[in-house]
């Protein structure tokens, strides 16, 4: 049982759930549920290959983790580097495979974001914004991915939401890089706060978070199925507060504390946002 709470802890399982919930609602806002067989198939895709690249990640940043004080399986020996190598092998098989019976722009995603995966951990990570980038993106994939598994063409509505994704996304990596400054010094990754320091890197955060907000404004304005959608409008609302007011909390002078409960509110906020949008359809339905 302990090896099995260590296997969700390395491969952040939560996460895989988050992907799940965006696929879903990727579907339903761009055509509806598929068939049972198909759902199966495009919700095992994104969740293995996402636990596959937490695996491969921490299996290169033990002297990191070490270094920020993360208890990881592997850097308290709950599991080892060779345990995290199975997992990542066997998460992009199973994912590519199941992406294979979906259709080919399926497949294509899932493979080119599974050998990004690796690069990124292997070497993205250290080049300046690429592996931000690259995080973001992993982020926002989930609902092009869900959307193709149900159509051959990507409405407005399913680009806006990815890329407003995008932009939190890139917002939220950034602080990520100022919590973890002393772990990039070690490993002299070219971060955002080392290259422009933590008060500018604070700033930009805050600014992508605000284009984020406002993109999710214009979908309840202009877009359906958000726009006049009351389903949607309170839980979107909720998580750009949140966001927003995690963006003012690193513009102050923010300690460690701060640090750790806003990484955990902006995994809330960004929660509530997915929500909002598996249930923005609901008002089309009989």
């Amino acid at each position: 049982m302990s090896k099995l709470v260590a296997l969700l802890r390395l491969t952040r399982a939560e996460h895989s759930i988050m992907l799940i919930i965006a696929v879903i609602a990727a579907e339903f806002i761009a055509k509806g549920i598929p068939s049972p067989a198909l759902l199966v198939l495009s919700l095992i895709a994104p969740a293995s290959i996402s636990m596959a690249s937490f695996a491969i990640n921490d299996y290169f940043d033990v002297a990191v983790d070490k270094a920020n004080k993360r208890m990881r399986p592997i850097v308290t020996g709950e599991l080892t580097k060779d345990d995290a190598l199975l997992v990542t092998a066997a998460g992009m098989l199973i994912g590519i495979i199941a992406s294979a019976f979906i259709n080919v722009q399926c497949f294509a995603i899932a493979l080119i974001f599974g050998i990004l995966a690796l690069l990124y951990s292997y070497r993205l990570k250290e080049i300046l914004l690429i592996g931000n980038a690259y995080i973001a993106f992993s982020m926002a994939i989930p609902y092009i991915f869900g959307s193709y598994v149900v159509s051959n063409s990507i409405g407005a509505g399913i680009a806006i939401v990815a890329v407003l994704t995008f932009l939190s996304g890139i917002a939220r990596e950034i602080h990520g890089t100022i919590r973890d400054l002393r772990g990039d010094h070690l490993r002299k990754a070219k971060t955002i706060p080392r290259a422009i320091g933590i008060r500018n890197s604070a700033v930009l955060a805050m600014c992508l978070y605000l284009a984020a907000v406002v993109l999710s404004l214009y979908l309840f304005m202009s877009v359906p199925p958000f726009r006049d959608n009351l389903a949607y409008l309170p839980l979107i609302l909720t998580s750009d507060c949140m966001l927003l007011y995690i963006s003012v909390g690193y513009l102050g002078t923010a300690r460690k504390g701060f640090y750790d409960f806003a990484r955990n509110l902006s995994l809330v906020a960004m929660s509530l946002a997915l929500l909002a949008f598996l249930l923005s359809p609901i008002k089309l339905l009989p």
